[in-house]
């Protein structure tokens, strides 16, 4: 019997209270209603920013929330107005919106979109609106998405239709972690041919900007991490050299500069540290040097001296990677499916929406690079 237009119940791994456990509970999902697509989420990997809200950012008005933002699935309904995506299709939620329209996504300068900024709430890291309830109460969307969910709402807006033929236990990464850190190499930093390159922090994120820099013909990539044991992971998307500031008495920065002559061409910060922050613009060479902020925190400031960047230092920040995200996404998959594009090595842990907990562990933990779960029977 059809679904559409009918309020779904199903299983949904909620976070009632910050830096507690998630409870699997069931929820009612509502129809989509205008412009909005209703998707059964098939698999969905962790990823830190879920581990930021729910342990660092703690926002007392971000909960109950619905946690999940690096997901695929396929297409359930569709409410009035969506001509985009039909019921079947394979897709890609997306927390960036690319509305098409605006005259940022016109703009291609930036993968932002005004969409975007209406769609969810930055300070909550949640939707303005949300379809779910749990025991008569509203449940958030974090980050307007949810993936923890057996179905969710999305405005279509935040939606890539992807390649029928690609696998969703695989492809659900490129809704975050590895189109971030792979496109902040190729899309921000425009790491160049032959050029030396260090990316801080070996996280799922760091490792895609690895493989960015490789991609890129960069000829040394320095990965810089205080656990050693990641180093065989980085070998693997492309890294030359491995660095633990663990193992030296000077700054990073120093080590670095003396490795290199001067300073790297291009550094990328994929940890979300202040500190860290500042020593990959450091380690970066006067004169051209560029870095690149790729980690996610919005609870410090970063103090650096301006001669950082008189000197002639470029300092960027980079979201979802540069990619224009339905664009962006659709083309990773391809890229996937042509073999030019490393996923299934990202994924360390496969588990299943009921061991949410379990998952979430590992990656508070550092003992995996991505957990990907099952959520629903394809």
């Amino acid at each position: 019997m059809s679904t559409a237009g009918k309020v779904i119940k199903c299983k949904a791994a909620v976070a009632w209270e910050p830096n507690k456990p998630v409870v699997i509970e069931e929820i009612e999902v509502a129809p989509p209603q205008a412009n909005e697509v209703r998707i059964k989420i098939v698999a969905t990997g962790v990823c830190h920013t879920d581990l930021y809200h729910l342990f660092e950012g703690m926002h007392k008005d971000g909960f109950p929330a619905v946690l999940g933002h690096e997901g695929a699935g396929i297409v359930e309904s569709v409410g009035p107005g969506v001509t985009e995506f039909q019921p079947g299709d394979k897709v890609i939620p997306l927390f960036l919106s690319q509305c098409k329209e605006c005259h940022l996504c016109k703009n291609p300068r930036t993968n932002q979109c005004e969409v975007a900024w209406t769609r969810i709430n930055q300070a909550i890291m949640a939707g303005v609106e949300s379809r779910f309830t749990c025991k008569g109460k509203r449940v958030l969307q974090f980050m307007g998405t949810s993936t923890f969910s057996e179905y969710t709402v999305i405005n279509q807006t935040a939606v890539a239709k992807i390649d029928p033929a690609a696998p969703l236990d695989k492809v659900c990464l490129l809704g975050c972690g590895i189109c971030t850190g792979y496109g902040a190499a190729v899309n921000t930093a425009k790491v160049e041919p032959g050029s030396t390159c260090a990316v801080f922090g070996l996280g799922a994120v760091g490792l895609a900007a690895v493989m960015g820099c490789k991609a890129a013909g960069a000829k040394r990539i320095i990965a810089v991490d205080v656990n050693p044991d990641k180093f065989e992971n980085a070998k693997v998307f492309g890294a030359t050299d491995f660095v633990n500031p663990k193992d030296h008495d000077k700054p990073i920065h120093e080590v670095l500069t003396k490795m290199t002559s001067g300073g790297v061409d291009y550094s990328l910060e994929c940890v979300g540290n202040v500190q860290v922050m500042r020593s990959a613009l450091e380690s970066s060479a006067q004169g051209w040097g560029v870095s690149v902020i790729v980690g996610w925190t919005d609870l410090h400031d970063i103090v650096i001296r301006p001669v950082h960047l008189i000197s002639g230092r470029t300092w960027k920040g980079s979201m979802f990677g540069g990619f224009k995200s339905k664009d962006g996404v659709s083309k990773m998959v391809k890229d996937y499916l042509d073999k030019k594009l490393k996923v299934d090595e990202f994924i360390s842990h496969n588990m299943t929406l009921d061991q949410a907990n379990d998952a979430i562990e590992l990656m508070k933990n550092c003992k995996c690079i991505r957990a990907v779960m099952s959520v629903s029977p394809p």
